[in-house]
């Protein structure tokens, strides 16, 4: 049997063969299933296919790598006719709102006037600077001519404009950051002159400063706003909804610097400004009150003291004078901040006896003339009540222990009421509620219902002790008197001045009908007959003054001592009180309070016209 292979001549013949077309001794042909040695490749079988590579292969981690290039260049290209074409709006908003930035324009706030006009709180305009340090380096970097480019240059022109040094500004121009304040409340002459120097970087905003033209006259009425313009006190506070005004606002694109781009976007939305509130109070009577409540306040040795002006007829205050008060331009850690007039509490004393005779007069149970024994000292109910100077038994009308301003009788008056009755009064006079004049801090006062009167309250209510008031709330009070029995709530603010000059109305006061004009007009002429117009330290020249005293004594022992009146007392329109708070010892209000309210009376009818109408006053039986 022969040995399989290949023979020298069958190779030969082979070799011979190659290249040649088919036919015999020819080369097998793809697809001829034959090879070397009869073997057939390796693959699938059938006509016409590759012999596959092996895994791993130079050839096969080539064409996986070609592949994978395929899809990420298709990828990539739908990503780009995605982005370029169908979605190309959304990205470029995008792009704009990443690069667009929104500052305030900060509003002015409002004036606040006295009646007349007079501003006794304003904004004036200011800029705050602000510096792109990143920027400042561009400063005359094109210039060929200069000698000093960048920062130097940039701090040797700003520094006389801020009034620093030339190597303070320097330092602060030198850096980084891409916001930082070079100086704030500018004026607006050094605002312009900076941004006239067009140094890359540097901006402003529009801010104000809150200034009081009349410092500290009607400090305590028109409070104050703080270092950031938040209202913090007074008329600043309770009328910010008016004053503040509405920011405005600039949106702009800005580069990768923080430079604004020129052909950006821009949109401003101007700040709208606060409306004027104008005050019932006047300027110069504010400012009168406030002296001389002062000097009485030294002048006796008290702590505090306050002095009310207000009409009657229209519940218009046009003084509320506070000693201490402060300067609002510049409130001090150490001053105080709140307003005396309206939040200092105290027993009226003496004062508090006319809302008792009034209410007595209105109830029909007693008159001008009723008569009564009144001792030095007299026991209601086991309860001992005495005057206060020593004197014999008298025999006094109605009109004579209002003159005398007795305790005894004013409890013997008062005992013709039941203690329900007295209280309903009270508070019809506004004593226990706040008056509404909307300032921050007010005080209602204390007045305990009347069932709650125990022991000697039943009896010290009834002269003015046991309850507590505010000032404002006595000189409302006394008013009625001189309205013909009206009380009108007390008002510090005619409205808001509108653009044509028109002053509109926040609102008309409310009204309180307390007793019938047959009694206020009683009540006048017990208290034109308790002023006596040639002895009393209340008295005005040439002019009819009708008015209470009152002195009590506070729980710590000091004392309070006050004058509430009006003139001229036959037409009454102004009433006026002055208290005097914290007097070390029994100073009655005769002495430390009548006097000053003589000076403030003169003035205040001078400053608004009102001549006297000649009219005696009215003197009244008082001894039977």
């Amino acid at each position: 049997m022969a040995q399989r292979g290949t023979t020298p001549e069958r190779r030969r013949k082979s070799s011979s063969g190659r290249g040649r077309g088919s036919g015999a001794g020819s080369a097998p042909r793809r697809g001829d299933g034959a090879g070397p040695r009869g073997r057939r490749p390796r693959g699938r079988r059938g006509a016409g296919l590759v012999p596959t590579a092996k895994v791993g292969t130079p050839a096969v981690r080539h064409r996986f790598l070609v592949a994978m290039m395929l899809v990420a260049v298709m990828a990539l290209s739908g990503r780009l006719i995605w982005v370029q074409g169908l979605d190309a709006s959304a990205r470029a908003q995008e792009a704009v709102k990443a690069r667009t930035t929104e500052r305030t324009i900060g509003a002015l706030r409002g004036e606040i006037t006295d009646r007349d006009g007079e501003v006794l709180a304003s904004s004036v305009e200011r800029y705050d600077l602000w510096v792109n340090q990143k920027q400042v380096v561009e400063y005359l970097a094109k210039d060929k001519d200069a000698e000093v480019k960048g920062v130097k240059a940039a701090a040797q022109q700003l520094a006389p404009l801020l009034g620093w040094s030339v190597a303070d500004t320097e330092k602060t121009l030198t850096g980084d950051r891409g916001f930082l304040y070079l100086d704030k409340n500018v004026e607006p002459a050094v605002r312009d002159a900076v941004i006239s120097l067009k140094i890359p970087g540097i901006g402003s905003d529009r801010v104000s400063d809150r200034i009081y033209p009349a410092g500290p006259v009607g400090g305590n009425i028109l409070g104050f706003v703080g270092s950031e313009g938040d209202p913090l006190a007074g008329v600043e506070y309770s009328y910010d909804d008016y004053l503040s005004g509405s920011d405005g606002s600039i949106t702009y694109e800005r580069g990768a610097g923080g430079q604004i781009i020129p052909t950006g976007q821009t949109k401003t939305t101007p700040a709208v400004d606060g409306q004027d509130v104008v005050l019932t109070i006047d300027r110069d009577l504010q400012w009168k009150a406030q002296q001389i409540v002062a000097a009485a306040v030294q002048e006796k040795g008290g702590t505090s003291g306050s002095a009310v002006v207000y009409n009657a007829r229209t519940g218009e205050v046009y003084a509320l004078a506070d000693y201490p008060t402060y300067d609002p331009n510049a409130p001090g850690a150490d001053d105080y901040l709140g307003n005396h007039s309206i939040s200092d509490v105290f027993a009226p004393g003496s004062t508090g006896k006319l809302f008792t005779m009034a209410a007595a007069l209105e109830e029909g149970t007693v008159t001008p003339e009723s008569e009564y024994v009144v001792p030095y000292e007299k026991y209601f109910d086991g309860h001992r009540i005495k005057d206060s100077h020593y004197h014999e038994e008298q025999h006094l009308t109605l009109a004579g222990v209002l003159k005398n301003s007795s305790n005894v009788g004013t409890v013997q008056i008062s005992e013709t009421l039941d203690p329900q009755t007295r209280y309903d009064y009270l508070r019809k006079f506004g004593l226990g509620e706040k008056t509404g004049v909307d300032l921050p801090g007010e005080s209602a006062g204390i007045l305990h219902p009347a069932e709650d009167w125990k022991g000697r309250d039943r009896y010290t209510t009834s002269f003015g002790q046991a309850y507590s008031v505010t000032a404002l709330q006595m000189v409302a009070a006394v008013g009625t008197f001189a309205n013909d029995g009206v009380r009108v709530e007390p008002t510090l603010v005619s409205g808001v001045r509108e653009d044509d000059g028109s002053i509109r109305s926040l609102g008309q006061p409310e009204q309180t009908r307390v007793v019938s004009s047959e009694t206020a007009n009683t009540m006048v002429e017990l208290m034109d007959n308790a002023a006596d117009d040639e002895t009393s330290a209340a008295a005005v020249k040439n002019y009819a003054v009708a008015g209470k005293t009152g002195t009590a004594q506070v729980g710590d022992g000091t004392y309070t001592a006050s004058f509430i009146g009006f003139a001229p007392a036959d037409d009454p329109e102004l009433v006026i009180g002055v208290f005097v708070y914290g007097l070390p010892t029994f100073i009655s209000g005769a002495r430390a309070a009548a006097p000053a309210f003589s000076q403030l009376m003169e003035y205040a009818l001078q400053n608004q016209g009102i001549a006297p109408t000649g009219v005696a006053p009215r003197t009244l039986k008082n001894e039977w």
